[in-house]
Protein backbone atom coordinates (compact mmCIF):
# COMPACT_ATOMS: atom_id res chain seq x y z
CA UNK A 1 0.00 0.00 0.00
CA UNK A 2 1.52 3.42 -0.67
CA UNK A 3 2.86 5.53 1.99
CA UNK A 4 -0.38 8.03 1.40
CA UNK A 5 -2.55 5.53 1.24
CA UNK A 6 -1.76 3.63 4.46
CA UNK A 7 -1.42 6.84 6.12
CA UNK A 8 -4.90 7.22 4.85
CA UNK A 9 -6.39 4.63 6.51
CA UNK A 10 -4.23 5.09 9.38
CA UNK A 11 -6.20 8.36 10.21
CA UNK A 12 -9.96 6.53 9.65
CA UNK A 13 -8.89 4.24 12.35
CA UNK A 14 -7.92 6.36 14.66
CA UNK A 15 -11.06 8.59 13.67
CA UNK A 16 -13.49 5.71 13.81
CA UNK A 17 -11.73 4.97 17.27
CA UNK A 18 -12.34 8.03 19.00
CA UNK A 19 -16.19 8.21 17.65
CA UNK A 20 -16.55 4.61 19.35
CA UNK A 21 -15.08 5.81 22.38
CA UNK A 22 -17.16 9.04 22.66
CA UNK A 23 -14.48 11.19 22.44
CA UNK A 24 -15.59 12.64 19.10
CA UNK A 25 -19.61 13.72 18.37
CA UNK A 26 -21.30 14.57 14.75
CA UNK A 27 -18.70 16.00 12.67
CA UNK A 28 -16.26 17.08 15.21
CA UNK A 29 -13.06 16.66 15.44
CA UNK A 30 -9.63 16.62 13.06
CA UNK A 31 -6.86 14.34 12.29
CA UNK A 32 -4.05 14.74 10.42
CA UNK A 33 0.25 13.02 9.50
CA UNK A 34 2.93 14.81 7.95
CA UNK A 35 3.34 12.73 4.72
CA UNK A 36 6.74 15.40 3.61
CA UNK A 37 8.77 17.83 5.71
CA UNK A 38 10.46 19.76 2.87
CA UNK A 39 8.01 21.09 1.73
CA UNK A 40 5.83 20.26 4.74
CA UNK A 41 2.81 18.65 2.94
CA UNK A 42 -0.26 16.97 5.52
CA UNK A 43 -2.73 14.37 5.11
CA UNK A 44 -6.05 15.65 7.00
CA UNK A 45 -9.39 15.11 7.69
CA UNK A 46 -12.23 17.43 5.86
CA UNK A 47 -14.02 19.86 7.44
CA UNK A 48 -17.82 17.91 7.84
CA UNK A 49 -17.03 14.58 7.99
CA UNK A 50 -18.58 11.83 10.26
CA UNK A 51 -16.04 10.63 12.21
CA UNK A 52 -17.25 7.92 12.59
CA UNK A 53 -17.97 6.75 8.87
CA UNK A 54 -14.19 8.09 7.49
CA UNK A 55 -12.74 6.20 4.58
CA UNK A 56 -9.41 7.14 2.79
CA UNK A 57 -10.57 8.70 -0.46
CA UNK A 58 -11.84 10.88 1.98
CA UNK A 59 -8.51 12.35 3.24
CA UNK A 60 -6.74 15.25 1.95
CA UNK A 61 -3.58 16.12 1.28
CA UNK A 62 -2.48 20.10 1.92
CA UNK A 63 0.57 22.32 1.92
CA UNK A 64 2.42 24.11 4.42
CA UNK A 65 0.23 26.54 3.79
CA UNK A 66 -2.90 24.78 4.53
CA UNK A 67 -4.42 24.60 0.53
CA UNK A 68 -5.47 21.70 -0.77
CA UNK A 69 -3.17 19.30 -2.90
CA UNK A 70 -5.62 16.86 -3.91
CA UNK A 71 -9.15 15.66 -2.77
CA UNK A 72 -12.33 16.48 -2.65
CA UNK A 73 -13.88 18.60 -0.30
CA UNK A 74 -12.62 21.37 2.37
CA UNK A 75 -9.65 21.24 4.74
CA UNK A 76 -10.82 21.84 8.43
CA UNK A 77 -10.87 25.58 9.84
CA UNK A 78 -8.62 24.70 11.96
CA UNK A 79 -5.74 23.40 9.52
CA UNK A 80 -3.41 25.74 11.11
CA UNK A 81 -3.77 24.52 14.17
CA UNK A 82 -2.37 21.30 12.98
CA UNK A 83 0.61 22.94 10.87
CA UNK A 84 1.97 25.07 13.48
CA UNK A 85 1.62 21.71 15.52
CA UNK A 86 3.46 19.74 12.95
CA UNK A 87 6.31 22.75 12.40
CA UNK A 88 7.05 23.53 16.49
CA UNK A 89 6.13 20.62 18.36
CA UNK A 90 7.88 18.59 14.91
CA UNK A 91 4.67 16.31 15.51
CA UNK A 92 4.44 13.49 12.71
CA UNK A 93 0.32 13.10 13.19
CA UNK A 94 -1.88 15.53 15.26
CA UNK A 95 -4.76 14.38 16.74
CA UNK A 96 -8.25 16.94 18.42
CA UNK A 97 -10.81 15.60 19.91
CA UNK A 98 -13.85 17.08 21.66
CA UNK A 99 -14.44 14.89 24.41
CA UNK A 100 -16.95 16.13 27.51
CA UNK A 101 -14.54 16.34 30.10
CA UNK A 102 -11.39 17.42 27.97
CA UNK A 103 -14.78 20.15 27.32
CA UNK A 104 -15.53 20.54 30.70
CA UNK A 105 -12.17 20.66 32.62
CA UNK A 106 -10.77 23.05 29.67
CA UNK A 107 -13.70 25.41 31.43
CA UNK A 108 -12.94 24.63 34.69
CA UNK A 109 -9.06 25.40 34.69
CA UNK A 110 -8.86 28.03 31.87
CA UNK A 111 -7.80 30.95 34.83
CA UNK A 112 -5.42 29.22 35.92
CA UNK A 113 -4.10 29.12 32.52
CA UNK A 114 -3.64 25.16 32.25
CA UNK A 115 -4.41 21.71 33.83
CA UNK A 116 -1.92 19.67 35.96
CA UNK A 117 -2.04 15.78 35.85
CA UNK A 118 0.54 14.14 38.31
CA UNK A 119 0.79 10.95 40.32
CA UNK A 120 -1.02 8.71 38.11
CA UNK A 121 0.40 5.65 36.75
CA UNK A 122 -1.05 5.99 33.35
CA UNK A 123 1.19 9.30 32.34
CA UNK A 124 3.64 6.33 31.53
CA UNK A 125 2.11 6.07 28.37
CA UNK A 126 3.13 9.31 27.26
CA UNK A 127 6.63 9.68 25.55
CA UNK A 128 9.45 10.30 27.05
CA UNK A 129 7.52 9.72 30.89
CA UNK A 130 8.78 7.27 32.84
CA UNK A 131 7.33 7.44 36.65
CA UNK A 132 3.92 7.69 37.79
CA UNK A 133 5.29 11.21 39.99
CA UNK A 134 5.32 12.77 36.75
CA UNK A 135 4.12 16.01 36.42
CA UNK A 136 1.91 17.03 33.36
CA UNK A 137 1.26 20.58 32.38
CA UNK A 138 -1.56 21.05 29.42
CA UNK A 139 -1.87 24.67 28.85
CA UNK A 140 -5.59 25.89 28.18
CA UNK A 141 -5.77 28.22 25.04
CA UNK A 142 -8.55 30.69 24.41
CA UNK A 143 -11.34 29.54 21.51
CA UNK A 144 -11.68 31.33 18.63
CA UNK A 145 -13.34 30.69 15.13
CA UNK A 146 -10.27 32.75 13.69
CA UNK A 147 -6.98 30.01 13.60
CA UNK A 148 -4.97 31.57 11.33
CA UNK A 149 -4.52 34.92 13.61
CA UNK A 150 -4.26 32.54 16.56
CA UNK A 151 -1.27 30.56 15.16
CA UNK A 152 1.35 32.62 16.67
CA UNK A 153 -0.43 32.00 20.14
CA UNK A 154 -0.13 28.58 19.99
CA UNK A 155 3.46 28.95 18.48
CA UNK A 156 4.68 30.41 21.68
CA UNK A 157 2.54 28.32 23.99
CA UNK A 158 4.52 25.45 22.29
CA UNK A 159 7.89 27.22 22.52
CA UNK A 160 7.31 28.52 25.87
CA UNK A 161 6.06 25.44 28.08
CA UNK A 162 9.03 23.25 27.61
CA UNK A 163 7.86 19.63 26.71
CA UNK A 164 4.01 19.31 26.32
CA UNK A 165 2.68 16.45 24.69
CA UNK A 166 -0.81 18.31 24.37
CA UNK A 167 -2.85 21.38 25.20
CA UNK A 168 -6.79 22.03 25.72
CA UNK A 169 -8.88 24.97 23.89
CA UNK A 170 -11.01 26.44 26.15
CA UNK A 171 -15.00 24.97 25.89
CA UNK A 172 -13.59 23.02 23.03
CA UNK A 173 -11.37 20.13 23.32
CA UNK A 174 -8.09 18.45 23.31
CA UNK A 175 -5.00 18.84 20.97
CA UNK A 176 -2.63 16.27 21.39
CA UNK A 177 -0.23 14.86 18.70
CA UNK A 178 3.12 11.82 18.18
CA UNK A 179 5.45 10.98 16.17
CA UNK A 180 3.54 8.74 14.24
CA UNK A 181 -0.12 8.25 13.57
CA UNK A 182 0.32 5.52 16.31
CA UNK A 183 1.65 7.52 19.09
CA UNK A 184 -0.74 10.33 18.51
CA UNK A 185 -3.45 7.51 19.01
CA UNK A 186 -1.76 6.15 22.54
CA UNK A 187 -1.41 10.14 23.40
CA UNK A 188 -5.36 10.62 22.91
CA UNK A 189 -5.76 7.04 24.73
CA UNK A 190 -3.70 7.97 27.53
CA UNK A 191 -4.66 11.69 27.61
CA UNK A 192 -8.70 10.84 27.12
CA UNK A 193 -8.40 8.28 30.15
CA UNK A 194 -6.59 10.90 32.43
CA UNK A 195 -9.17 13.67 31.84
CA UNK A 196 -11.95 11.19 32.89
CA UNK A 197 -10.36 10.05 35.87
CA UNK A 198 -9.68 13.81 37.36
CA UNK A 199 -12.77 14.96 36.07
CA UNK A 200 -14.47 12.57 37.51
CA UNK A 201 -12.16 12.78 40.86
CA UNK A 202 -12.87 16.82 40.76
CA UNK A 203 -16.56 16.73 40.39
CA UNK A 204 -17.13 14.24 43.13
CA UNK A 205 -15.22 16.09 45.71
Amino acid sequence: MPLAQSTAAALCDLGRLCYSRGWVFGTSGNFSAVLEREPLRLAITPSGADKGALEAEAILEIDAHGQRLSGAGRPSAETAVHLAIARIAGAGAVAHTHSPWSTLLSAAHAAEGGLVIQGYEMLKGLAGVETHAHREWIPILENTQDWVSATPQIEEALRSEGRVHAFLIRRHGLYTWGQDVAEARRHVEILEFLLDVVGRSTWRS
